[in-house]
């Protein structure tokens, strides 16, 4: 019997959770209110903070409270452009402006959003990725829903009141510079959670892994493994439907639209 390989040890110990103490906190649109359902709520861009272990920065935002003598501070995804001090607007009726947030019936087909609610209300759940950003492709009035591409080349449909933000999430490019050096990388993950360096399996021995030990760094056997395989097995390529290089004109979910 070998012993318990990684990938069932990161379900169980608390050695593999994500370090979040440093962290701004959750960040997430407005909550969604009267003000926002038919008018627009006015908010300014306090501070452009750095949040550890994001690779996007993240504007923090006041709103004054609609019910009580408050402020509201918001964390929200700092779009390319946004500066301290600028207005943001949120709502229905908020113009078309980098930073402000709208729902999505609102804005014209073409335009770049990130930050996409997925059902109405949850706050942000699509291109929030550093240099992110997803493309209105069209509109069905009858359905009431909104065709887009995602990041990722995928389209999505989602309901036409969702809101999102105008613009690209800041902090493009950041994947261009390569780390050149294993502190960096280092440095990069120690933020994040305990995932580097990562081993590969046949550089292990035959207890730790179900692709480790022979004379030669070889698998020996199909690197696809099912989908039901128990768990100290299924290591590999899970479920794949296909497999090797993709070969020829890239074929992604927007060819077949």
């Amino acid at each position: 019997m070998g012993k318990y390989v990684q990938a069932q040890r990161r379900g169980k110990s608390g050695i593999f959770k994500a370090h979040t103490r440093t962290r701004k906190g959750a960040v997430k649109l407005r909550p969604l209110d009267y003000a926002e359902k038919h008018g627009y709520i006015r908010g300014v861009v306090k501070e452009i903070l750095h949040d550890p272990g994001r690779g996007a920065p993240v504007a923090k935002v006041q709103f004054l409270n609609a019910y009580r003598y408050k402020r509201d501070t918001e964390l929200l995804l700092c779009t390319e452009g946004m500066y301290t001090g600028q207005f943001i607007y949120c709502g229905k009726k908020a113009t078309l402006t980098v930073g402000n947030v709208m729902p999505l019936s609102c804005v014209p087909e073409g335009t770049i959003v990130c930050n996409v609610e997925a059902k109405v209300g949850d706050r942000g759940a699509f291109a929030r990725g550093s240099g992110a950003f997803a493309v209105v492709v069209i509109h069905d009035e009858e359905k009431g829903t909104t065709r887009l591409r995602l990041p990722s080349g995928g389209k999505k449909t989602v309901p036409s009141n969702v809101r999102a933000q105008i613009g690209v999430v800041a902090g493009g490019g950041r994947t261009d510079k390569p780390l050149l050096k294993a502190g960096r990388a280092y440095h990069k993950y120690a933020v994040k959670r305990n995932c580097w360096p990562k081993i590969r399996g046949v550089a292990k021995n035959p207890v730790e892994h179900p692709h480790g030990g022979g004379n030669h760094q070889h698998i020996g056997m199909p690197s696809t493994v099912g989908r039901e395989r128990p768990a100290g097995r299924k290591v590999g390529l899970i479920g794949a439907r296909r497999t090797g290089r993709l070969r020829g004109v890239k074929k992604t979910a927007q060819d077949k639209d």
